[in-house]
């Protein structure tokens, strides 16, 4: 026994490396434990209580099942909960692994699938007729039909839920060490604590992990994300790889293609508690009511910067700033927004920067199509920088909030449009290419179908948690 613990230890510090360092990507095979379930099980029960994950548990039959956890920075509109139902399996009778099923919900009944109504199984009906359910409860019945789509999938009236492979390497890495030290069980990650933090959380729950995401990102790297404004995907694909990088030890500055008048306003909200009062100073700023809003503005925006904002209070080393210039236009515009982000990344060389913009400025290869002499921000970065990584957008066909021409009036036409894409699956991720392609792109990130998110204002002054605004308003 003793030989096969040494075993599995030493393949665990070949496989995580020195003590700090940033895990490495989820493996895609399952984890083995070299101990008898029943001596594993013990340890599994302590993590999870050490991770403040309450859990109810079969003891009898060794299953688990966590009780729902709000995933970081969720409101009432967008939030977003998980619960784990895990299972002990025997391998062979020296051996033993977990199986770890997330579960996913949301509130937010706007996404919920078409076609959930209908029956597809066991009878839902709830009274005195012939297909009486007696064990569920209006609430229950509810709560059955509230699931999410996207990445977080899962079709909570089937009963599925998705396999959680991330969730058992961290469960793996956590416990492999102390049992074959014979130490007490710890759950406590390497997470990028924010200087002057008294405490960092034991666990966040970051959503499902982002394929790709932690390959590709190191400190004092800078990845450039080119994106198509106005869904509620893109942003919501930020604060999940911000939220995954910072629990595994990495911080992280993220720049935003917003005025550089907004600086102070937005730094003052993240520091703030997020309530009326600074959500209203927040939205003073003539950014967020442009006759022209460009989907830069949107609530999915304002909800990212509240995720954000929650991730900054619980003690996790998270900047943001922002970089654009409106006043200026073309080469100029493309040159200050170039002297404003490299500015930051000196600054701070220490850091992963994640920097978001509409996906010209993002291009690392000089010149577009009506202008062969045309210098981008990536392009000059990219002659600036060592580490510079540059994605476009891949998303499935859906919608977006797009500022387009008239054809008639020559007017900006400003409103939910389709954004036609291509189906990757539900998944996000990141993927690069061996060699950039000629708009110098690197590879993409890819955020699964896309949906419209209108301008903040029109959802309670861009607040989350807000009712929406009254009529008056939403003509703003």
């Amino acid at each position: 026994m003793r030989s096969m613990l040494k075993l599995g230890w030493l393949a665990l510090l070949l496989m995580v490396g020195c003590a700090g360092r940033q895990e490495l990507e989820t493996p895609d095979y399952e984890a083995v434990y070299d101990v008898p379930l029943e001596e594993m099980w013990p340890s599994v029960r302590q993590y999870f209580t050490d991770a403040h994950l309450p859990y109810r548990e079969d003891r009898g039959s060794m299953v688990l099942e966590t009780e729902w956890k709000q995933e970081f920075g969720g409101s009432k509109i967008a939030g977003y909960w998980h619960r784990y139902m895990v299972m002990g399996k025997r391998e062979t009778p020296t051996k033993s692994k977990l199986w770890i099923i997330r579960i996913t919900k949301s509130v937010n009944k706007a996404l919920s699938r078409p076609g959930k109504e209908l029956d597809w199984g066991a009878p839902r009906s709830l009274g005195n007729g012939p297909e009486e359910v007696t064990d569920l409860s209006v609430e229950d019945d509810a709560d059955r039909l509230s699931f999410p789509v996207g990445e977080n999938a899962f079709y909570m009236e089937a009963g599925q839920g998705t396999r959680d492979l991330t969730m058992e390497w961290r469960v793996f890495r956590g416990i492999m060490p102390k049992l074959a030290k014979k130490q007490p069980v710890s759950a406590e990650p390497q997470v990028a604590k924010a200087p002057g933090a008294k405490d960092a959380p034991t666990f966040t729950e970051c959503g499902q992990s982002i394929l790709g995401l932690k390959k590709q990102a190191k400190a004092g790297g800078v990845m450039l994300l080119g994106e198509l404004h106005g869904t509620q995907e893109v942003p919501r694909f930020i604060a999940q790889s911000v939220c995954q990088l910072v629990t595994s030890g990495i911080p992280v500055t993220v720049g935003l293609e917003l005025p550089v008048e907004n600086e102070a306003r937005i730094t003052t909200f993240l520091q703030s508690q997020g309530g009326e009062v600074d959500w209203l100073k927040l939205m003073e700023a003539p950014f967020w009511r442009s006759p022209y809003p460009d989907g830069r503005g949107s609530a999915a925006v304002a909800n990212m910067l509240e995720q954000l904002r929650q991730l900054r209070a619980q003690g996790l080393d998270v900047a943001v700033f922002v970089y654009d210039h409106p006043k200026l236009s073309g080469q100029q515009r493309e040159d200050a927004l170039t002297k404003t982000v490299l500015a930051q990344v000196k600054a701070t060389p220490q850091r992963f920067h994640l920097v978001v913009s509409g996906n010209i400025h993002s291009r690392t290869a000089k010149g577009l199509p009506w202008d062969k002499q045309y210098r981008p921000m990536g392009y000059q970065l990219k002659d600036q920088l060592d580490d510079v990584t540059a994605l476009d957008m891949a998303y499935d066909t859906g919608t977006a909030w797009i500022c387009a021409a008239n054809e008639q009036s020559s007017k900006l036409d400003c409103g939910v449009k389709e954004a036609k894409g291509k189906d990757n699956g539900d998944r996000f991720f990141m993927h690069t290419w061996s060699s950039a392609n000629k708009e110098g792109y690197h590879g993409v990130f890819y955020v699964g179908h896309v949906t419209a998110s209108e301008p903040a204002v029109l959802k309670g002054l861009g607040n989350p948690d807000a009712a929406p605004a009254q009529e008056s308003t939403s003509s703003l």
